[in-house]
């Protein structure tokens, strides 16, 4: 479709309102040419997959019954001899920029159109060709930034590349060149508004966002309303690109056309009934990274009947948080295994909890620690370290021996998401 007719139409393409029956034969038709490119180019895919008689997995009962891969998973195999772990299906060579997100998890995109699937999204937020994007997601070895700036380009939206940080400038700019939409973290452009009223200078040309990587909370949603900024939300991950999107309905999150999406029970391949919550998994056609049933670690849970704004795909409610022992903090996620890298240079540190909770429509993150005393100087040594393995700035609180639960929980999220 061009961008005239783009600009013209209600929905990004065709695809998008064709029947639940047409969308469901075309991708079970290419299911199983893309487990055999899997299994033909990414060597880690064809050893997983060793067993399978790629010709029958025709039905999402057969798909369901093929191994589920996980992020721990990912992270295991990818090493200096083998950086994607051997599930890449392209070579290096190929590769337009190679990433390397918390964690670390490694991951990498191609020079070709809206890599990670956002055009769609962006549309679907009210973005039009030659609208101007000010993109405040991180550029700096993370993806972020690069997966929302080639679904605005491919859209023909031109795209200012701010990153984070250096708010003041960010406004100034903003000032500047007049864009009418962002693209961030929810919280963020809370940063620059708030900014810009310090400084009073005008942001009012930004009138609407399409935000990720952190949960979009209704009095969240309703400030920035108040302010003439109509908000929506996308899901994307670094490894699978867009899953899930807003509309102006606002009405669930509508779920990409490329991918194949279950709910399956935390901890199994098993698919739960729709309405039920569970831990997404997601099959992507993307041929250059051609992941088969990769278990995000997100909850969330299929919504009953058709989004009412005409796009007929399935739709999820939304992130409701993780299935496993991990949070998504500003946009970062956040791991058990990092508070145990701190404690491994910390021994004062016997036992931690990593508590998050929501304050003025901010994540808070504070780390619980058992220590013996208060000894001088340990909480900005913590502070320092938390920042440095997390990238993600939090407290510290000292209990006594014993205090905290002995629950085996290492990272507790108390925000709610309802």
């Amino acid at each position: 479709m061009s961008d005239a007719d783009r600009g013209r139409n209600a929905h990004y393409d065709d695809l998008e309102t064709r029947s639940r029956d047409d969308r469901e034969t075309a991708l079970l038709a290419a299911l199983p040419g893309q487990i055999g490119h899997a299994k033909a180019t990414a060597p880690a895919m064809a050893e997983i997959l060793s067993q399978v008689e790629t010709s029958a997995i025709t039905s999402r009962a057969a798909l369901a019954s093929l191994p589920v891969i996980r992020k721990a998973d990912l992270m295991r195999r990818q090493t200096p001899a083998s950086p994607f772990g051997d599930l890449n299906g392209t070579p290096i060579a190929t590769m337009a920029h190679l990433f390397a997100s918390p964690g670390p998890v490694y991951e990498f995109d191609r020079e070709r159109p809206d890599f990670w699937r956002t055009a769609r999204a962006f549309f679907a937020a009210g973005f039009r060709p030659g609208e101007l994007v000010h993109n405040s997601f991180s550029y700096h070895l993370t993806p972020g930034g690069w997966i929302m700036e080639s679904g605005a380009r491919d859209l023909g939206c031109p795209v200012i590349p701010a990153g984070t940080g250096n708010s003041e400038q960010q406004v100034q700019t903003i000032a500047h060149f007049r864009p009418s939409g962002f693209s961030g973290t929810p919280d963020y452009l809370k940063v620059l508004l708030e900014k810009a009223d310090e400084l009073g200078v005008d942001m009012s040309s930004i009138t609407k966002a399409l935000v990720s990587g952190g949960a979009l909370f209704p009095s969240m949603r309703q400030a920035y309303e108040e302010r003439g900024i109509q908000m929506a939300q996308c899901y994307a991950t670094a490894d699978l690109g867009l899953i899930a999107y807003e509309s102006d309905a606002r009405d669930g999150m509508i779920i990409d056309e490329g991918l194949l999406v279950e709910i399956v029970r935390p901890g199994s391949g098993t698919p739960v009934p729709d309405g039920e919550v569970g831990e997404v998994v997601v099959t992507t056609l993307n041929p250059d990274y051609p992941l088969i049933r990769f278990a995000t670690g997100d909850l969330s849970a299929i919504l009953p009947g058709q989004s009412p704004c005409g796009r007929s795909n399935q739709r999820i409610k939304g992130w409701m948080g993780r299935a496993d022992q991990a949070a998504k903090v500003r946009g970062m996620f956040v791991q058990a295994s990092q508070v145990a890298e701190l404690q491994k240079r910390h021994d004062e540190v016997k036992k931690a909890r990593l508590v998050v909770t929501r304050i003025d429509n901010q994540d808070v993150m504070t780390l619980n620690c058992e220590v013996t005393g208060q000894p001088q100087g340990l909480a900005s040594l913590l502070e320092r370290s938390l920042q440095d393995i997390c990238k993600v700035k939090g407290g510290i609180r000292f209990a006594a021996p014993g205090d905290l639960p002995n629950d085996g929980l290492v990272i507790e999220d108390q925000r709610q998401y309802d």
